[in-house]
């Protein structure tokens, strides 16, 4: 069985720079910090999903990149993906623990698609099979994505969820951080430096 890790990056987390740290600089940070903990994973191939150009300086050698316009519906992103399994993992997690993306896989065991909450409304990260299931629109970004794909869904049993984690949105968001986690040291360096 083939696994993808897609970190996605978006324009908009930039948004999430605090005061004195340059928005370009941190979204960098932020997306290199979320794809070194996805390249870390066993069994699964790391995979850069991202409407934001240049950022092939901060993955692997080999890594496949996949441009995607910004707001380009997550459903059409998940149709470019090649694998048995794809997890999509929203870059502006940074300091999501590798065991919650095990989690997302492991539940695809007794659902269609599973979904790792965002505290505060939307997902951090979501899986499914590819191809994925016609009936899902997706949106990480949605108020209530598990509500609403439940409500999308032939039956509420096709869409399971794994424990939530917490997102960088705001540049207050960054004192969700904690410093005794390991991973985000880019972020970390980052912001030490402002």
């Amino acid at each position: 069985m083939t696994r993808i890790a897609a970190v996605l990056v978006r324009h908009r987390m930039a948004n999430a720079a605090p005061p004195g740290v340059d928005p370009r600089r941190f979204l960098e940070a932020v997306a290199e910090d979320t794809y070194e903990m996805v390249a870390g994973l066993d069994l699964v191939t790391p995979v850069l999903i991202t409407s934001v150009p240049g950022l092939d300086e901060i993955v692997w050698p080999g890594t496949e990149i996949i441009t995607v316009e910004e707001g380009e519906p997550l459903a059409s992103v998940l149709a470019r993906l090649d694998a048995d399994q794809a997890a999509v993992i929203g870059a502006d997690a940074p300091d999501l623990p590798p065991l919650l993306v095990g989690k997302l896989f492991r539940e695809l065991g007794r659902a269609e698609i599973t979904v790792c909450p965002a505290e505060g409304g939307g997902a951090v990260a979501l899986a499914c099979a590819l191809p994925a299931p016609s009936w899902a629109d997706p949106d990480l970004d949605a108020p209530d994505v598990v509500a609403a794909l439940r409500a999308q869904a032939p039956g509420p049993r096709r869409v399971a969820t794994t424990p939530g984690w917490h997102r960088l949105r705001t540049p207050r968001d960054v004192h969700r951080l904690d410093p005794g986690l390991e991973g985000w040291d880019t972020l970390k360096a980052l912001l030490k430096e402002g």
